[in-house]
């Protein structure tokens, strides 16, 4: 990523939130690296370096700011849109895999070499794939020591490192004093509530309550739960089920994350999941400025610049979710997904502390033709949903980004019963492609109509072209803006 110094120096100077996340500065007569908007006196400009990830600046050399915290900059993801190898490779690094592959088998999932994999990260982040998994867990180790009360131990173990002998050496080094310092003097914001709270920062504007809307309309019964301003639900890795609680805190521009689950070393994972579940990585100001562009949208953006598009926990259950709400409403789909939660999930009692959350979804092991079929499915629509899970059993990567949209969607729809409009559905909110289009969907073909003749699905790809890359975006807003023209009228 190119970054022009006298912009950053200006940003710098304006301590402007828009750039927050976008670059840090190194200060080289202090060794320090910070935010744009660090409260500190700023620093001649012959002293700066401006570099677009913390992994860049930690592999220079440079150390986090204490006043700044850029563990609570909002993940702005310099590489989305750069390179679709690199963005696959955070988001499977975000779930852990690099810690438990190393940098050649990396590099082989990806389908590259390890010389490729290390030139493109350090051409499109600035930092080699060890030093980013490194500040990845240096910052969450940061943001454990200063909000939650755990153990140096548990935060060891909960950050991702091996052990706390190297935990300890890496804040050495790095802070150039040990952890329990730091915890020392970060008493203030700490909790003693049940489970681990974190906060988890985004750009502003959020549209809370739009994210709200749209998961409490799809809330599956027992596993899902949407009450007042809380999201919660049953979640489960690797075998282990435990919840999580969502609220938004404004003042902070982050989400509120109560995570209980029994196993420490899942944090990581956890917390990658709620970012894309949550779409916290998005920038609003520069979806905005290219949506606002279409007059038809102008109006829409400006009533909810903070929108996001809701992601999701697992790939399979919006797959399947999506299955069932083919040529039926959305409360039916909703009902039924719930029969199938409450007959083939497992009940879970243990980390819930959220009333209405009994069940997680179900394995794909357990989600066979007979079982589904008993919940009242048509046999067609019964042997879709099963086929569907073989295939995850047998592929558990199957619902991970791999090669862009294009690609995906030719993929998605081999598998039983995903046909274009859920393939983009799935792309969507599962793989996050932020230009995934349901040119199909009959609601938009409804918002689009004129003069009472709904334009079909070629002439809304036509329509969207404008729109790209944040087509997934305008689809959101669109959806939002029928239902409460509905919600008006009624």
């Amino acid at each position: 990523m190119t970054l022009d110094p006298a912009t950053c120096y200006q940003a710098l100077l304006a301590r402007d939130a828009r750039y927050d996340g976008v670059f840090f500065t190194c200060v080289k007569t202090t060794g320090i690296y910070c935010r744009p908007i660090c409260p500190a006196r700023p620093p001649k400009a012959e002293n700066c370096v401006f570099v677009p990830t913390a992994a860049a600046a930690q592999e220079a050399g440079f150390r986090p700011c204490l006043r700044c915290c850029p563990e609570s900059s909002p993940d702005f993801g310099a590489w989305r849109g750069a390179s679709a190898t690199v963005t696959r490779a955070m988001a499977l690094m975000e779930g852990g895999v690099f810690d438990a592959d190393g940098v050649e088998a990396f590099a082989e999932r990806l389908g590259i070499g390890e010389r490729q994999l290390r030139r493109l990260f350090q051409s499109h982040i600035g930092a080699s794939p060890v030093a980013v998994a490194q500040t990845r867990r240096v910052l969450l180790a940061k943001q454990l020591i200063r909000q939650t009360n755990l153990s140096m131990i548990e935060v060891a173990l909960a950050s991702g490192f091996g052990s706390v002998r190297r935990f300890n050496e890496t804040f050495q080094k790095l802070y150039q004093h040990p952890p329990g310092e730091l915890r020392r003097n970060s008493r203030a914001g700490r909790t003693s509530a049940p489970g681990i709270t974190l906060l988890l920062p985004y750009r502003p504007p959020y549209d809370w309550e739009g994210v709200l809307s749209f998961l409490r309309t799809r809330a599956i019964p027992g596993l899902e739960v949407v009450s007042g301003q809380t999201y919660a639900r049953i979640i489960e890795l690797d075998g282990a089920a435990g919840s999580i609680e969502m609220t938004d805190v404004p003042e902070e521009s982050a989400l509120r994350a109560t995570v209980r689950f029994p196993s420490l070393k899942a944090l990581p994972k956890i917390i990658a999941r709620i970012r894309r579940t949550f779409d916290l990585g998005a920038d609003p100001g520069a979806i905005g400025a290219a949506l606002s562009r279409d007059p038809l949208l102008a109006p829409l953006v400006s009533a909810r610049p903070g929108l996001r598009v809701p992601g999701a926990w697992d790939g399979l259950e919006i797959a399947i979710r999506a299955v069932l709400g083919q040529q039926i409403t959305v409360r039916a789909a909703t009902n039924l997904a719930g029969k199938l939660v409450l007959s083939l999930g497992r009940h879970v009692t243990d980390q819930i502390r959220f009333a209405g959350l009994t069940h997680s979804f179900p394995a794909a092991c357990h989600i066979t033709y007979d079982a589904v079929a008993r919940i009242g499915l048509p046999r067609p629509r019964a042997a879709a949903i099963a086929g569907l899970a073989a295939a995850a059993h047998a592929d558990p990567s199957l619902f991970e980004a791999r090669d862009g949209l294009d690609n995906a969607i030719v993929r998605l729809r081999k598998l039983p019963g995903i046909g274009e409009w859920t393939a983009q559905y799935i792309a969507m909110r599962v793989l996050r492609e932020s230009d995934a289009f349901l040119a199909a969907d009959v609601a938009l073909q409804r918002i689009l109509a004129t003069d009472g003749k709904r334009p079909g699905a070629g002439e809304l790809l036509a329509r969207a072209e404008r729109w790209r890359p944040w087509r997934a975006y305008a689809v959101l807003h669109l959806w939002t803006a029928e239902k409460e023209a509905a919600l008006s009228f009624n």
